[in-house]
């Protein structure tokens, strides 16, 4: 019988925030990245994350972080 994520139906959106580190490993975990809203040095940011959830860098906004993840072809 097929878990739950197998039954998923091609072209269902998926919460990645709830995949195992099994799963993002069959996505490609060094494709994969996220942002999120940090602060540094009492100034909002946005840090951009490998998906096993190691800090690459910051960036001022947001539509820059996403600009680098995608400039360096990975997907956000």
């Amino acid at each position: 019988m097929a878990n739950a994520s197998s039954e998923k139906a091609a072209g269902q959106d998926i919460d990645i925030r709830h995949l195992s580190t099994a799963q993002l490993q069959a996505l490609g975990v060094s494709q994969l990245a996220y942002v999120k809203p940090v602060m540094v040095g009492g100034v909002a940011a946005f840090a951009i994350h490998a998906a096993d959830g190691t800090q690459m860098a910051v960036a001022e906004d947001c539509a820059v972080a996403v600009a680098a993840i995608r400039e360096h072809e990975m997907v956000a």
